[in-house]
């Protein structure tokens, strides 16, 4: 994993170098910078050294130096596309080296290059002949790309902070951006909390002509349910065999390294299948896998993450953590979040990524078998809500949910009353906003009082309703599908991963995001996914010859902490914000109500945390 960023325009070394010092986490390893003054064109790479240790430096260019390249990310069909382009007479410097495939590729590919490549990226390329750059990210946007335009200024980096060390940047905030933060818990692409300052998302490209300052976004791909027209007689069984397949060679991908290799074990269906297919390739004693615990009961998954250890005979490393301990943590690890993002499961997330750090510098984890194969619990809830929405009256549903606010609140982890009124608060809605305030912090008139004014419901969910219309597949479980897949994977859970892991210099990858397997998954009908209340049925299914039932039938946990009891104790947590346009009194009987128990309101107030440090971190940090 590498940092990248650049610019042209206005600007100089020094608004370079400060870029790149930013980035300093995400490649602790190296730096490279390439300038041409005359030309304003600034070029720096922060370096975290896995694949072609000596031979991958960056910025990296061909044989005459029209292009260069800088790179974040790993390439898996690398060494395909090397074979392919040497045998149409490219000729490679280094011994391995992935980035070098980008350099050659962009010569014979031009744009379509992005189309050929399988992994996890994010890169910017100087093509100088042509006065222009060509920046692309990934599929699912695992690896981060900002930019910004704005009068003569083009700047792009790996992460929001590094843009805001450029002089010239304005950071404005942007209060439709802000909005949409207390609808999802995150900023959606394109968007970012600033005006003129965008995420370029995933599955997108851009070029930009810097003599006519001229942005061109292209969408190059796009994941879509499209199901298979013709279904097997034996379907559970011959698909099964094929995911198992897709599944094991997406791991064997993932297990090239030149550094130390490890792998994230929860103990659930999706890190267990990881480590049971990484076993098919590497003997059992030298794989390393990583989980940490917490004393806590309801919280505590370790138990599990031993027992599928056990099977296989790796090396475990478990850390128990106490809740106090990891609660003192918040300031530093929210500190250096870069972007808003307010899902609470970062912090026992960094903490895994800390601990596996002291021993590997790449980790492979399960992300993206939740969205693939209809993981989440809200599958569950689909048929539920289809039914109550049609069989009970506004009037009677309001009585519904005044009578279940007034169940006792529980800080357990995902207990009854917290998910009985986060299920009627989404059936509040139409079917197309079901997704976002299920899993959002705050519903849309309650971000109406926040800010003293009337929400545009279409505007506010804009991205959501966007999917909703356009999915490509049948009834609600496929559209909804499509809402994780597209929007809360990349904007909430990679966006975690990839801040958690680089805060500490972690590669992290994710063979469920292999593109021969999202290919062959998007083609599966949803009842193969989620069948009579059971999520992940046909991988359950394929799953079922090498992990035992214990693992496969297990209800789903999650990475929970305690975040309403925390909540109770965060000492001037709802110091004002000003300037944001918000209603502060009614902040302030948000944090009473949740304080004295009458109210739960954790979703809403952890978002006022992540925010405050992320506007005045220095001043968070001291509070806590």
């Amino acid at each position: 994993m590498c940092g990248l960023a650049g610019f042209s325009g206005p600007g100089d070394a020094q608004d370079l170098g400060a870029m790149s010092a930013a980035l300093a986490h995400r490649g602790p390893d190296d730096k490279g910078e390439y300038v041409e003054s005359d030309a304003g064109v600034f070029l720096a790479h922060r370096r975290l050294a896995v694949i072609d240790i000596d031979g991958g430096i960056q910025p990296m260019s061909n044989e005459d130096a029209t292009v260069r390249v800088l790179f974040n990310g790993e390439i898996y069909n690398f060494q395909d596309l090397r074979r392919q382009l040497e045998a149409k007479g490219h000729v490679f410097r280094s011994h391995h080296s992935d980035t070098e495939v980008l350099v050659h590729g962009y010569e014979e590919w031009g744009e379509d290059l992005p189309n050929r490549l399988n992994g996890m990226f994010a890169f910017a390329i100087y093509d100088r002949p042509r006065r222009r750059f060509f920046l692309a990210r990934d599929r699912f946007g695992k690896k981060p790309l900002y930019y910004h335009h704005r009068g003569s200024l083009f700047a792009f980096a790996s992460e929001l902070g590094a843009l805001r060390r450029h002089r010239e940047l304005k950071t404005e905030l942007d209060q439709r951006a802000l909005q949409k933060f207390f609808a999802y818990g995150y900023v959606p692409a394109p968007l970012s909390l600033y005006r003129d300052t965008y995420k370029l998302p995933g599955g997108h490209s851009l070029t930009f002509d810097i003599a006519a300052g001229r942005i061109e976004l292209r969408r190059y791909w796009r994941f879509a349910i499209e199901p298979f027209e013709r279904i097997p007689r034996d379907a559970e069984q011959v698909w099964g065999e094929e995911l198992r397949h897709l599944l094991s060679e997406a791991v064997k991908r993932r297990l090239v390294s030149d550094v130390p290799l490890g792998i994230f074990l929860s103990g659930g269906i999706d890190s267990s299948a990881v480590l049971a297919m990484a076993a098919g390739h590497t003997p059992a004693e030298q794989i390393e896998t990583f989980s940490i615990g917490f004393k806590e009961p309801s919280f505590d998954e370790s138990a599990f993450a031993r027992e599928a250890a056990a099977l296989v005979g790796c090396n475990h490393h478990e850390e128990i953590l106490d809740m106090d301990r990891a609660m003192a943590m918040i300031p530093g690890v929210l500190g250096r979040l870069d972007e808003p993002m307010a899902d609470p499961s970062i912090l026992p997330t960094y903490l895994l990524c800390r601990f596996a750090r002291e021993h590997v510098t790449v980790a492979l984890s399960g992300d993206g078998g939740d969205e693939l194969f209809a993981g989440y619990d809200p599958f569950k809830a689909l048929g539920l809500a289809n039914l109550y929405r049609k069989c009970v009256p506004g009037p009677v549903h309001g009585l519904v949910r005044a009578l279940v606010n007034r169940i006792p609140r529980s800080t357990a982890n995902m207990s009854l009353d917290f998910r009985l009124r986060r299920a009627l608060a989404g059936v509040s809605h139409p079917p197309k906003l079901w997704n976002p305030v299920w899993l959002g912090p705050l519903e849309p008139d309650r971000i109406g009082e926040l800010f003293g004014e009337r929400i545009d419901v279409e505007d506010l969910y804009s991205e959501a309703i966007a999917l909703w219309g356009d999915a490509t597949g049948e009834g609600v479980v496929d559209r909804t599908l499509d809402f994780y897949t597209n929007l809360y994977l990349q904007n909430d859970i990679l966006t975690k991963t990839d801040r958690a892991s680089m805060m500490v210099s972690l590669e992290l990858r994710s063979p469920f995001l292999d593109l021969d397997l999202v290919n062959f998954a998007r083609r599966i009908p949803h009842r193969f996914k989620y069948r009579h209340g059971e999520t992940k049925y046909l991988l359950k299914k394929a799953l079922a010859t090498v992990l035992p039932s214990s693992i496969l039938d297990r209800p789903k946990k999650g990475f929970g902490i305690p975040l309403a009891s925390w909540l109770r104790q965060v000492p001037d947590a709802h110091r004002p914000l000003p300037g944001l346009g918000i209603d502060q009194s009614w902040v302030d009987r948000r944090w009473a109500g949740h304080v004295s128990g009458a109210e739960d309101n954790r979703a809403f107030l952890w978002c006022w945390v992540v925010l405050q440090h992320h506007l005045r971190p220095a001043e968070a940090r001291a509070a806590a």
